[in-house]
């Protein structure tokens, strides 16, 4: 499959569509899911064009790794989740459903409590409300 420029995500980076952001550099993204598996659920891009792993050049994704680490940090912190879920899926059978490589950082709280993924929308007061607790959480160190 060929990478899709006009994908959400795509134009997310670009500044075409609104997000809630978490966190922003000049090599990614952060921002809040909007159908979270759970509360804080928070989505890492490259913003270099990449549909998976396997097509997105090595250093977006090490900056990208980057960012899931610390963002993960101040996640786990706004939220004092005992547990944080990382994934990342490649292709459509793995449950990709937007097709630019990206991370999912998904604070877990109690064994088997989480929401399907892209199911449920959650209103953008509380996932920026949200973000506002990860973004303090940021800034902590």
């Amino acid at each position: 499959m060929a990478y899709d420029a006009n994908n959400i995500f795509a134009r997310m980076v670009r500044g075409e569509i609104p997000c809630i952001k978490v966190y922003e550099d000049a090599d990614t993204l952060a921002f809040m899911d909007i159908m979270p598996q759970s509360e804080g659920h928070t989505l890492v891009i490259p913003k270099v064009a990449g549909e998976t792993l396997f097509d997105t050049p090595p250093a977006s994704m090490l900056a990208a790794m980057r960012t899931t680490q610390r963002v993960a940090r101040a996640v786990q912190r706004a939220f004092e989740a005992p547990g944080i879920i990382i994934t990342q899926f490649n292709g459509p059978v793995s449950g990709q459903t937007v097709f630019h490589m990206h991370f999912h950082i998904i604070p877990a709280y109690v064994a088997g409590t989480l929401r399907p993924h892209a199911r449920e929308r959650v209103d953008s007061a509380t996932l920026e409300a949200q973000a506002v607790r990860i973004r303090a959480a940021l800034l902590e160190r």
